[in-house]
């Protein structure tokens, strides 16, 4: 075995980290042996010989050998250092850029992935709210309130349901605004929605239940069911909402049922009275739940944020989710979950088994904000910013884009739908327009079969970050974009 080319060798494979001579010998042997080009039982060359093999001071042959030996791969004898026998004999496993042998479950491989680029900074991001609007100060000296408050009993683990304050606020806040019938114990505080659905997969079905999604619907959602191993059946949308069938209902009875009813996600649809009434009236009937997720409620641009679903018949089994990524930042991460009162007990049992709470000041700051009114004001003139930067993004398209796109009635929340007119395919655009620094999230991808997105083929246009002074020219080089695309397709 030459170790001078062993090194050199390694040292390629390696290009670009910054090692030693002696690091580097030891990273080139361990190699060799875990790839099998020095194999067990083998006799390394004695330091001294070794050193002046490779013109390097034998203090570094020392390091490299004695790292080796802590570590198992060689040990010494009467007759030198010989590779250990414990030591792996499988093919190229330690080289730079070697991949796991290991797979992922099929259940998790077979994942939906959003192929939005949420890395990429664009005004037309969807989800995003206008963070340069948001009232850092005001939140900051919440904070500083909070941190005051904090002691070092508060520095351990949060009590598993969230902080008490922030609990008792939240439910205040949306007796008042969105009429859900919940105390304080109802109320649990999590990471956000993700973590609230995955908490409701666990906690209320077991594998092979069927879950009912909105289609096209939340990719969070349909990540989130898909794995705890639930069958996820898709429902049609239409402009009323979610719109089982009294065959769904037959053939394929569920144990959840996922629904975005004040602003459904992505059309924006409300649901209508009667079908609430009847989801509920069905649900009760077969023992099963409706998972709640009221999306964009608080950002509803023409008259008052519509009533809940929870709050429409008293003990109804329904899971109420919310979240502050959106009215507040989304860098926050926390949302909450209001559960039926007879089973609150119970359920925080098992949520105390499953997660742990922390950030505590941010729950306490968070409070403060809501029960001082800061975050009541917040949100109003917020819905003013939201309609006013709506108004100017679909004037714009309205000028530069009304032959390539027809974008939908809703006005609510921070984004909206256009079905694309043009002769391109959602998806393929999308990934375009992403290499020009342009996110726009095809709408085709929020359907839960290939035949399904055929019948939704278009964007969803976040405009919350978008100033009504840029509006005209960002929309502009959208459209140039667009056209340039169908042109060469």
């Amino acid at each position: 075995m030459d170790y001078g080319v062993l090194m050199s060798r390694f040292a390629r494979e390696a290009a670009g980290r910054k090692l030693t001579q002696q690091t580097l010998l030891y990273a080139s042997l361990r190699h060799a042996i875990l790839n099998g080009d020095i194999r067990h039982g083998s006799q390394l060359v004695p330091t001294r010989a070794l050193a002046e093999q490779l013109g390097i001071a034998r203090n570094s042959v020392l390091y490299a050998y004695e790292r080796l030996a802590e570590e198992g791969f060689i040990a010494a004898s009467r007759h030198g250092s010989i590779v250990s026998c414990f030591a792996p004999q499988s093919a190229n496993t330690d080289a730079p850029g070697a991949q796991p042998v290991g797979r992922l479950s099929q259940r998790v491989a077979a994942l939906p992935r959003d192929r939005g680029a949420r890395g990429l900074h664009s005004p037309f991001q969807a989800g995003v709210p206008a963070l340069d609007e948001f009232p850092v100060a005001q939140w900051r000296a919440s904070m500083e309130r909070a941190w005051r408050a904090v002691d070092a009993r508060d520095l351990g683990y949060g009590h598993h349901a969230g902080n008490p304050s922030l609990r008792r606020a939240v439910a205040e806040y949306v007796r008042v605004s969105r009429g859900v019938r919940c105390t304080a114990d109802q109320v649990f505080i999590t990471a956000g929605t993700h973590a609230s659905l995955d908490l409701c997969a666990r906690m209320l079905a077991d594998p092979g239940d069927i879950a009912w999604m909105e289609n096209p619907g939340y990719h969070g959602a349909r990540v989130a069911f898909q794995s705890a191993g639930l069958n996820i059946v898709p429902i049609p949308v239409d402009a009323a909402g979610i719109a089982p069938t009294d065959a769904h209902w037959q053939r394929t009875p569920p144990r959840l049922v996922y629904i975005t009813p004040s602003h459904q996600y992505p059309l924006g649809c409300v649901l209508s009275l009667e079908r609430r009434w009847s989801i509920i009236d069905n649900i009760a009937e077969r023992g099963a739940w409706i998972v709640e997720d009221d999306y964009d409620s608080e950002l509803r641009h023409s008259g008052p944020p519509l009533p809940s679903v929870q709050g429409l018949r008293p003990a109804t089994p329904v899971v109420y989710l919310g979240t502050f990524s959106k009215t507040m930042f989304p860098a926050l991460r926390i949302g909450f979950m209001i559960v039926p009162a007879n089973l609150a007990t119970e359920i925080g049992g098992v949520i105390g088994e499953m997660s742990r709470q922390g950030r505590v000041a941010d729950q306490i700051a968070l409070a403060d904000f809501i029960e001082s009114g800061k975050y009541a004001r917040h949100l109003r003139r917020m819905r003013r910013i939201y309609q006013q930067r709506r108004e100017a993004v679909v004037g714009a398209i309205d000028a530069h884009m009304r032959d390539l796109v027809t974008v939908s009635s809703d006005g609510s929340g921070m984004h909206l739908t256009m079905r694309l007119d043009a002769p391109l395919r959602d998806r393929d655009a999308s990934a375009a327009l992403r290499e020009k620094g342009i996110s726009v999230s095809p709408l085709s991808t929020y359907c839960h079969r290939g035949e399904d997105a055929e019948r939704f083929n278009g964007f969803l246009l976040g405009y919350a970050a978008v100033r009504p002074d840029k509006a005209d020219r960002l929309v502009a080089e959208l459209a140039a974009a667009i056209r340039s695309l169908a042109a060469s397709s």
